[in-house]
């Protein structure tokens, strides 16, 4: 067992998720580096922007903290999934190539082109005279940085936590440089100033160098604008090529798993909920069935929502009303159950309570038609005679109110009548945790 002090040696950083700038007294008494080792979560517009500015200063401005560390960096996951757009920016269409430099990259850049790992703040009082902050950083060998930020209360709201009221004002800040810095006769500036009427912001623009009188500088600062004054003059904004225009899922998708990649790597646009979906190289099965996605996943974990008892990979696009989803399945275990199911309704957090249509099929020969990944709402059930260790293909037809489903190219059960949900995703799965394999997944949306 450690004791006080070997424990004390041991913990190099402290970090606490969504601490709304601040940091417990005991935590700073430890004399250990602070950090938000999780922020953000904020939808990547404007008021995203807001609250990433304000909080990359004033994290350390009130709480000491030298790290902030966004949750998520790029949103890069289907929209309508829980915290859909919450990264820094947007590319959650790769089978398009679209992305979207959202406002929260360029707020990024007033800190990260001017800064290093192993520059330092200066402990400097950063509260501005009439509201928003500032922080100064050095790299020990003559350079500073200096960010400044006037964000507005109703403007930079994070997802949480909720924000204390405060007021910020337009005013004058005058900043007196001492020491080594007072010799620095100009600093380079760039500017952003976020618009929040018509989202026609300027982001990250250079305004060249400012001159500083006598260790001197003074600035007007106005509501929702952010400032760094630094000594590097190696700032700049990026101009790339127009990324390929956004486009939907397509209506037809078809993965027979294929594609040599590696072992254990995802396959393309399956986002797993719950459970984890690899490929796997079958080398038993000496037919069409080498290569296969495989759900490996044998025990629940311990999460922190409610999860599902089932896991759940979902694909397409949540928009989707009419479509055909085909399946091989081999269930690995007398125990098991696989699906393949329609027009899911929730996912992520939520992901527990999901609507749909479920196609399932077990090692004893039976099937179900459930409304909910839970399965307590049965809608049709019978005989199948699927077995475990032999390959099925599973087939959902959802046209209208009318739903139908057919095994290994034959009907088996038909006329069942649903109006909820309307629309969702596709998606595999299983009945709890185990092994499963799928192949040759077709989806084809009208």
């Amino acid at each position: 067992m450690l004791t006080d002090s070997e424990l004390h040696e041991a913990v190099s950083v402290i970090g606490a998720h969504y601490p709304g700038t601040q940091t417990v007294k005991s935590a700073q008494l430890t004399l250990k580096k602070l950090w938000s080792s999780e922020d953000y979560s904020t939808f990547n517009n404007e008021v995203g922007a807001g609250c990433w500015a304000r909080i990359l200063n004033q994290n350390y401005v009130n709480g000491n903290m030298t790290a902030t560390l966004a949750w998520n960096l790029v949103a890069s996951y289907y929209e309508d999934l829980p915290f859909g757009r919450c990264g820094l920016m947007t590319a959650q269409e790769p089978w398009s190539g679209h992305y979207f430099v959202n406002s929260p990259i360029w707020i990024t850049a007033h800190t990260t082109q001017f800064t290093q790992p192993g520059w330092y703040y200066l402990k400097v009082d950063g509260h501005l005279e009439k509201g928003g902050s500032f922080v100064a950083l050095t790299d020990g060998l003559g350079n500073l940085t200096i960010i400044i930020e006037t964000m507005n209360h109703s403007h930079s709201g994070c997802i949480r936590p909720p924000l204390p009221s405060y007021v910020v004002s337009p005013q004058k800040a005058v900043f007196h440089l001492k020491g080594s810095f007072n010799k620095l006769k100009s600093l380079q500036m760039w500017y952003s100033k976020l618009d929040f009427s018509t989202a026609n912001s300027t982001l990250f623009q250079s305004l060249g160098a400012k001159n500083i009188s006598e260790g001197i500088l003074t600035l007007s600062l106005g509501l929702e604008e952010m400032y760094t004054l630094t000594t590097l003059t190696t700032g700049h904004k990026s101009s790339s090529s127009e990324p390929p225009p956004s486009q939907p899922f397509p209506s037809t998708y078809k993965d027979d798993f294929n594609i040599r990649n590696p072992p254990f790597s995802e396959a393309p646009y399956f986002a797993d909920q719950t459970g984890v979906f690899e490929y796997f190289i079958n080398a038993s099965d000496p037919g069409e069935h080498v290569f296969t996605l495989r759900q490996v996943v044998t025990q629940r974990p311990i999460t922190w929502t409610i999860d599902a008892m089932n896991t759940i990979s979902i694909i397409g696009s949540y928009k989707w009303v009419n479509f055909i989803i085909t399946c091989d399945i081999y269930i690995e275990s007398n125990k098991g159950g696989a699906f393949i199911a329609g027009r899911i309704s929730k996912a992520g957090i939520y992901v527990a309570s999901a609507k749909g249509i479920f196609f399932w099929v077990f090692p004893d020969g039976t099937y179900q038609v459930t409304g909910d990944l839970a399965g307590n709402e049965i809608l049709m059930k019978g005989l199948s005679g699927v077995q475990a260790n032999r390959w099925h293909t599973l087939t959902l037809i959802l046209k209208g109110s009318n739903i139908s489903g057919m095994l290994n190219g034959y009907p088996l059960w038909e006329n069942v009548t649903t109006h909820s949900p309307e629309n969702g995703w596709a998606a595999i799965g299983t009945h709890s945790f185990e092994l499963t394999q799928f192949d040759n997944f077709h989806v084809e949306a009208s």
